[in-house]
């Protein structure tokens, strides 16, 4: 026979559920910020529910309460909130002091948040204003949705995905220059994880063999903010990273500069540490690193990854530029559109 603490298990575990569906809405917009959702439940129904839509704009405890028609009915409801309640005064007032005004009995909460700023204090809040408060329900899951944000605010770096297109045999390139191995179908699932990344990593030789744009086309999204490793400064003047009007960030060897959108700041570019610390400093939590093979390279060595997509194609070069070696683990493997790709995570 179920006793009642199993019982509560399963109905919190039941309205978690939806918090974490909600959640995931955000996945194209709330970055910097996690993905939150949260759903206020009264006497068995849920009477609001929202999620965090885009970073400046109201929490998902916010939108949630927002979303309850009779707010006499918060007096007597349990919230659920995949990620603690902040504490502190942002962009946005406190999620904590939110709650405690409205008056609800109960708070469960997926998983503490590792920002410093918060890091418990808001669960602090809730229980010093004598409200009830679980942690932990399906905490696991609510970690996962947000590992980019928690690998950030844990490691103090960006999450780091690294990026691919190779051969059957292994080359990036041929002896002749560029080969192009997505097809239009795989390229569309590449700007789908461009959407998701705060910033998108090249090397100089990237810019000059191929003078990308790196913007997301593709796919419904924001384009990330470009990254150069430019030791030199030897990106062309009329390469479009320079050009388009985007926001572009050069790390380089010579000086420090601001010129439009585009940014030059004196550091390493051959220290992945360094750069990687800085765009944290700047709020980026997560990167999508896609060339060269001398920065790929530099960071598998570091064992500074923490992701790698490898989208490989039945191509045979013979020769070339060898795609980087990586040992990690696969979480997937598809073949889509007659390409193989693989997802890696370090052992």
């Amino acid at each position: 026979m179920l006793n009642f603490a199993t019982i509560m298990l399963a109905e919190d575990e039941k309205y978690m559920r939806r918090a974490l569906q909600l959640a995931r809405c955000g996945a194209y917009h709330a970055s910097p910020n996690p993905m939150v959702g949260a759903v206020v439940v009264c006497d068995g129904l849920i009477v609001g529910e929202g999620y965090h839509r885009c970073c400046g704009e109201g929490h998902a405890e916010v939108n949630a309460v927002a979303g309850v028609a009779n707010k006499a009915l918060l007096l007597s409801s349990t919230v659920y909130v995949t990620l603690e309640p902040c504490s502190h005064y942002g962009k946005t007032p406190p999620c904590a002091k939110l709650l405690i005004d409205c008056g609800v009995r109960r708070v469960v909460v997926g998983t503490e948040d590792p920002f410093e700023q918060v890091s418990g204090r808001g669960i602090k809040m809730l229980r010093d204003a004598g409200i009830d408060v679980t942690v932990g329900v399906l905490e696991q899951e609510c970690r996962q949705l947000n590992k980019r944000f928690f690998t950030a605010h844990t490691r103090r770096r960006p999450w780091v995905t690294l990026k691919w297109a190779q051969s059957a045999d292994g080359f990036m390139a041929g002896d002749g220059g560029r080969v192009t191995f997505s097809t239009p179908i795989t390229m569309r699932l590449m700007h789908r994880e461009r959407a998701m990344a705060d910033a998108i990593v090249v090397g100089a030789g990237t810019v000059l063999a191929d003078n990308p744009s790196l913007t997301v086309r593709r796919w419904a999204g924001e384009s990330p903010l470009r990254v150069v490793l430019d030791g030199q400064l030897s990106a062309p003047a009329d390469a479009a990273v320079l050009t388009d009007g985007g926001k572009t960030l050069i790390y380089n060897a010579e000086k420090n500069l601001v010129e439009g959108c585009v940014e030059l700041v004196r550091m390493d570019a051959r220290d992945p540490d360094a750069w990687l610390g800085d765009l944290y400093n700047r709020g980026v939590t997560s990167v999508m690193v896609e060339g060269g093979a001398t920065v790929l390279s530099r960071l598998i060595s570091r064992g500074l990854w923490d992701e790698a997509r490898v989208e490989t194609a039945p191509t045979v070069l013979g020769s070339g530029l060898k795609a980087p070696t990586l040992s990690g683990c696969v979480v997937s493997l598809n073949v889509v559109d007659g390409n193989e790709i693989k997802l890696m995570e370090p052992h």
